[in-house]
């Protein structure tokens, strides 16, 4: 457990001394959410389906967790080319509690960037319908970063080169944030929509976040929390043993 705790720690000290990268992350949100929540605020009103910023700030926020828990990965190889990762990974110390630090410290990473941009969400405007939807979104916020920072560590884990997660980031990520339903409703779609959005991990992240925030869950917020606790226990075993098989 000393282990687990150190790594957790290395990786959230970095992450707290780099107010920079803390500030830049925010930049993306802000995007999307003066630029399409205000842009196509009057087209969705003029659909009937009320406010566009309150809509898609859930989906911003599961944005902000999905990209900081994946980059996680980022930082495995960074360790990996200047030599770190090889000093930890002769350590006499199992290497499932290696994994088990740095996929926690990810997550917990992942997660004070969403509640930033959940506070960044508030300044512009979005209203949740209670604070008593602030438990059950962090419980959704939680299970995105884990699932997602797993995957980042079993991404992480089989690549040696930035220039390969460059392509993971074009031709996984994109599509995983494009189909989640983050910027548009997930009803009445064409039928290979709707199954590629159900295949996606980060719909019912986002799904269930929108159903805390305000109320609005496509596939059921219950529902929402088995699958994700589901992906999170597959992609840590995943996760696992992809970091087991890393060549010194």
């Amino acid at each position: 457990m000393r282990v687990i705790f150190a790594l957790w720690l290395r990786e959230v000290k970095r992450y707290l001394r780099s107010r920079t990268q803390m500030i830049a992350s925010l930049g993306q949100p802000l995007m999307y959410l003066l630029v399409l929540g205000f842009g196509l605020g009057p087209v969705f009103a003029r659909a009937g389906q009320g406010s566009y910023l309150q809509f898609v700030a859930p989906g911003v926020i599961g944005m902000g967790i999905l990209f900081t828990s994946i980059f996680s990965g980022v930082g495995l190889l960074w360790d990996r080319q200047f030599g770190f990762l090889k000093e930890t990974l002769v350590a006499p110390v199992p290497r499932l509690q290696i994994m088990a630090g740095r996929t926690l410290g990810g997550a917990t990473i992942a997660i004070i960037q969403g509640t930033l941009v959940l506070i960044l969400c508030m300044l512009v405007g979005f209203r949740p319908q209670g604070f008593a939807a602030i438990p059950q979104a962090f419980l959704f916020m939680v299970l995105i970063a884990i699932v997602f920072a797993a995957l980042g560590t079993a991404i992480g884990s089989t690549l040696r080169d930035m220039q390969g997660f460059q392509m993971i980031m074009n031709f996984l990520i994109m599509p995983i944030f494009f189909l989640s339903g983050a910027l548009f409703p997930l009803t009445n779609l064409p039928t290979p929509l709707l199954v590629a959005t159900r295949l996606d991990p980060l719909s019912y992240g986002v799904d269930g976040l929108r159903g805390a925030f305000i109320g609005l869950a496509n596939i059921g917020v219950a529902f929402d929390v088995v699958v994700l606790g589901v992906l999170a226990t597959a992609f840590l075993i995943l996760g696992a043993w992809a970091f087991s098989r890393i060549q010194v």
